[in-house]
């Protein structure tokens, strides 16, 4: 029998927090400001938000260029039906993404798991619109999408998805090479990959979709450009659309501002999401070339895409969204030079026993760690990522494992000492580990 508890010290008893299982998780700590690349907690501690508050947070909290553009926004025009009406902030932010992306046309939604929702129902009904539907959609082993069911259904079935596998229509698998420094053996698993692919696309298929660069939520799993490339290439031989999923690694996070233009990617649809704002507001868009665009005009309704928001287009997310833009490109240095102050600090935790598969992309440094209980669950359950997180607390950095992986994404605007700071108190804790 599961024993169930819907109380516990220490919790707010109106607040349902996701992805944490009371009965398990430390009560959640309490935030009261946050500058730069600091959260300040009510007891007067501050600690380094290592992770940018869920890969969110682009140039560290508190930005004030960004504060300032909501608040001159707020005061002409806060939001407006997007269906009968648009206004310039969406306009200029469409434009601007549309140059950078190579991607004429923007749907707007609001995150990111919406943004892949819309990406997957454009390519689907794309098909139908040019009356040849196609049944299969190829997503890749590890895959993370989104926690809407379409999303859901795209990414790997996981602890996440098994209550509603039921209701999750079928994708097909392809396997990721993930690599990590000094992999031996990544030709063969790309090789053996890429035959995979091949075999899966004999069977017309409507889109395949992937993470460009680096699987984010299955535990960091990087793969190397020319992999990807050679997917691209035989999803055009099979005549299929190519989705990129940027919701993590879009805007910088990748060491480029694309990780597909990074990759030598140019996808039929892309999916944006989480740095989008500079983390201060919820915004989704997807980007789709022309001509999918061109398949839905028409005399007949049948071919409109029935799909909305109600802050489609916010024009507060819309200014936060420019304003952040801004600052990337004022200084691109920050995130294509933000691997180099990773490398040396990456490779001296990597001498340290129990550490193994370093990798490193732009500005996302991650490694596994060898459980000490070797019967300990694998991944996401793996308690050493809880155990490690307490400790580091007790160093003034707050990280949160994906299980046995640790990683590093910390805003753009980190000094190199607090940086230093987040490795020495790596080092103290996996040394008292």
């Amino acid at each position: 029998m599961v024993e169930h508890t819907s109380a516990a010290p220490g919790w707010h008893p109106n607040l349902w927090h996701p992805t944490t299982q009371v009965a398990l998780a430390d009560p959640p700590l309490r935030v009261v400001a946050g500058r730069g690349v600091w959260l300040e907690l009510d007891d007067g501690r501050e600690l380094i938000d290592g992770i940018s508050s869920w890969w969110v947070t682009l140039h560290g909290h508190g930005e004030p260029t960004i504060a300032a553009a909501i608040a001159a926004q707020a005061s002409r025009l806060e939001q407006v039906i997007f269906a009968n009406f648009r206004h310039p902030t969406a306009e200029r932010l469409a434009e601007r993404l549309s140059a950078l992306t190579g991607l004429p046309r923007l749907f707007f939604s609001d995150n990111g798991s919406t943004a892949v929702e819309v990406a997957l129902k454009i390519a689907w009904q794309w098909w139908r619109n040019q009356g040849a539907p196609r049944s299969r959609l190829i997503a890749f082993e590890g895959a993370y999408h989104g926690d809407t069911m379409g999303a859901m259904a795209l990414g790997e079935r996981s602890l996440f998805t098994a209550p509603f596998d039921s209701l999750l229509f079928e994708v097909a698998r392809a396997p990721w090479p993930a690599t990590w420094w000094d992999d031996a053996a990544v030709e063969r698993k790309e090789v053996e990959a890429l035959d995979q692919l091949e075999r899966l696309l004999e069977t017309p298929t409507a889109a395949v979709i992937l993470e460009p660069l680096l699987q984010g939520a299955s535990g960091m799993r990087q793969v190397r450009p020319g992999f990807l490339r050679e997917v691209e290439r035989r999803v055009r031989q099979a005549g299929a659309l190519l989705i990129a999923d940027e919701v993590l690694m879009g805007f910088g996070r990748g060491g480029a501002l694309f990780a597909s233009a990074l990759a030598g990617l140019t996808p039929d649809l892309m999916a944006l999401s989480k740095g989008l704002t500079g983390g201060f507001l919820p915004m989704g868009v997807t980007l789709a070339s022309e001509r999918l665009h061109a398949g839905f005009i028409g005399t007949d309704p049948s071919l409109t895409l029935y799909h909305g928001h109600s802050f489609t287009a916010n024009p507060l997310g819309c200014a936060a969204a420019l304003a952040s833009l801004d600052l990337l490109l004022a200084r691109p240095d920050r995130h294509e030079g933000f691997a180099a102050r990773h490398q040396p600090l990456l490779a001296e935790l990597a001498r340290r026993p129990g550490v193994r598969r370093p990798r490193l992309q732009g500005t996302i440094a991650a490694f596994d760690l060898i459980p000490p209980q070797r019967a300990a669950p694998e991944g996401y359950l793996n308690p050493i990522g809880r155990q490690l997180q307490r400790r580091l607390l007790r160093e003034g950095v707050f990280l949160r494992p994906l299980g046995n992986v640790v990683y590093l994404l910390p805003p753009l605007c980190i000094s190199d000492a607090e940086l230093e700071q987040c490795y020495e108190a790596l080092a103290t804790a996996l040394g008292e580990l």
